[in-house]
């Protein structure tokens, strides 16, 4: 259910502004929509809270490779010594207060990434100058001094030049798409040329500069690596949210002369202890329902065996608003059957199982939510390899059944009545949402036009399964059916008084009923995806059985195939569940339900820790 709302304004004396903000927070039932202020105390806090959450991303991300900025590609010039300078500068130590520890390891990472973009830059040089070879960078001046310049230059090989052959050119060859040369005395050269600047440095030096600056960066990572495992960032970034959060409140009061005030919403079924609280604390309240126009948070509690959904909503993003519904459990029967059918083997689905037991066991502190999730989507998989006989890509005919006889069918009326299967969940799902519709509005009138789609969803589940040959062709019944069905939507979906505001609905109609075949026909992506998945797997089956191999050589190479396919396949069935299994319920679904997923969660106004 999505727990009703109640919007309350807080009055009190302006001397205890602070004193009442902490009450508030006290009570950890108040959503407070705060905007960021602009005071000084708050910046501060807000810098403080943003310079430790960056050392704890540091801290955290010390295992992924460090990349040059997007800035470093694109600066022009380099100075040899920077770089030499950058390295032999001493290290900040993470010792100390908390404050030092931040900037310490702040610092050492601004540090390493200084060193990561002047060694992108260097290395550029170094190939830019390979072809030269190693020289003594002061000779092109002395021989310019003497009167003979030298001008390093190179082209492009998708280039046609042509050097004059009264020039004294030195050629160094090809490499890559350039070709390097170095001219000697005065002349000029062709447009298409690029003069090379004399470079920085020796090659020998440049290169070892190069070593250097990946070891510094491998030693900062090292010395950060250490820091990590000595320092705790967690209680003072919860510190510091609170005091943000805190400030944001407290500015975010209104004020006049000797009083000050605060809007909220809170959940309806703690207004008795609202009350309570505010008259214990001589505040002046006013409650009221949402309004039309309010932006009204959203408490999503999932009936009980359902209140793991919850954490599948968190991990997608996505909230209903508070005006619609709380679709937790078809999404929960809906999102295990899909699940079920595009990971299509009982194998991945057992192995998904021993994996989910095994970091629920590893991980006794986590929440239990995504474990169970993760144990009946596994289950219905294991259920669904059952009625499709299909394990790790293989069919054993010991264990086959009735269903996967019926789904094995030849001269392709397995697919077919695979597909069957398809059409009919899409139409029991979409007619679900259309039924609920009419159910929650009646005695309202357009409960009617709710009933019509349901005829018109029907009537397209017909057409869908004549278009593959699976079902018979709409009869006169469902014509009669269809032409009912339109008439309640065109006569009930607005009311008189709507049709000012709303009338170009009216219009849009047919475009709506001809965009229910797309979603019954939508469906048909759990037999597409499922089936590519199975093929997958017999095909590394039959690679991995049919190496013509000796025995020695086969078994570890089949091994190999065997591991390396089936572990593409199952990371290629994880994605395609993140697209089309959610698809299906926040888009096909949604749309007939009327869920948007516009709402935003509410998250009251609340202490985490003691401090503060």
């Amino acid at each position: 259910m999505i727990v009703p709302m109640r919007h309350v304004t807080i009055l009190s004396v302006a001397e205890k502004k602070q004193d009442t903000i902490k009450k508030i927070r006290d009570l950890g039932m108040m959503h407070i929509d705060f905007p960021e202020s602009e005071t000084a105390e708050y910046r501060t806090a807000r810098h403080e809270y943003e310079e430790i959450q960056q050392a704890n991303n540091i801290l955290k991300n010390l295992d992924k490779e460090i990349t040059p900025s997007a800035s470093a590609a694109h600066v022009s010039g380099f100075i040899f010594d920077d770089i030499s300078e950058t390295i032999e500068m001493s290290l900040p130590q993470a010792k100390g207060d908390m404050e030092s520890k931040i900037k310490a390891v702040n610092a050492l990472d601004e540090r390493r990434r200084k060193i990561c973009d002047q060694l992108f830059k260097l290395k550029k040089e170094c190939y830019i100058y390979k072809p030269f070879g190693e020289f003594d960078i002061s000779l092109p001046q002395h021989l310019a001094e003497s009167g003979v310049p030298i001008t390093l230059f190179r082209y492009s090989l998708h280039t046609t030049v042509e050097l004059d052959s009264k020039l004294m050119i030195k050629d160094f060859g090809e490499r890559d798409d350039f070709t390097y040369g170095v001219l000697f005395g005065e002349g000029e050269l062709p447009e298409n040329c690029e003069i090379l600047p004399s470079p920085p440095a020796k090659l020998s030096e440049m290169q070892n500069r190069c070593a250097e600056a990946h070891a510094k960066i491998a030693y900062i990572s090292e010395h950060l690596r250490t820091a990590s495992e000595k320092i705790n960032f967690k209680p003072e970034i919860v510190r510091l949210q609170d005091c943000c959060s805190f400030i944001a409140a407290h500015d975010s009061m209104g004020q006049n002369k000797d009083l000050v005030w605060i809007t909220a919403w809170m959940p309806a079924e703690r207004e008795d202890k609202f009350k309570s609280a505010a008259k214990k604390n001589s505040w002046g309240i006013l409650i009221r329902e949402p309004e039309d126009s309010d932006q009204v948070p959203t408490l999503l509690r999932p009936a009980p065996g359902f209140k793991a959904m919850q954490s599948l909503f968190n991990v997608l993003g996505i909230n209903p608003a508070y005006t619609e519904a709380d679709v937790s459990i078809p999404f929960f029967c809906f999102f295990s059957i899909f699940f079920a059918m595009l990971v299509g083997d009982g194998g991945y689905g057992a192995l998904i199982l021993l994996m989910t037991i095994y970091a629920a066991r590893k991980m006794k502190k986590a929440p239990r939510s995504p474990f169970i999730l993760l144990a009946v989507f596994s289950i219905a998989t294991m259920v669904w390899g059952l009625l499709s006989n299909t394990w790790f890509g293989c069919h054993p005919q010991v264990i086959s059944n009735p269903v996967s006889e019926w789904f094995k069918q030849p001269d392709g009326k397995g697919n077919g009545n695979m597909m069957l299967v398809c059409f009919t969940l899409g139409v029991i799902h979409l007619s679900i949402a259309r039924v609920w519709n009419a159910i929650t509005i009646f005695p309202n009138t357009k409960f009617l036009a709710q009933v019509g789609w349901v005829g018109i969803i029907w009537f397209m589940y017909f057409t869908a399964g004549s278009i593959v040959g699976v079902l018979p062709a709409p009869g006169i019944i469902m014509k009669i059916t269809l032409g009912i069905s339109i008439l309640l939507v065109a006569c009930f979906m607005l009311k008189k008084e709507e049709l000012k505001t709303e009338g170009a609905n009216l219009g849009m109609l047919p475009l709506n009923i001809i965009s229910c075949l797309g979603d019954i026909i939508s469906y048909v992506r759990l037999f597409a995806v499922g089936l590519a998945s199975v093929k997958v797997a017999e095909n590394f089956n039959d690679m991995a059985v049919g190496l013509d191999l000796p025995l020695i050589l086969k078994i570890p190479c089949m091994i190999l195939i065997l591991l390396l396919g089936h572990g593409l396949n199952f990371a290629m069935a994880g994605l395609s569940v993140l697209v089309h299994a959610v698809r299906l319920n926040t888009l096909e679904f949604s749309n007939h339900k009327g869920i948007t997923w516009s709402g935003f969660a509410f998250t009251p106004f609340k202490r985490n820790t003691d401090a503060g």
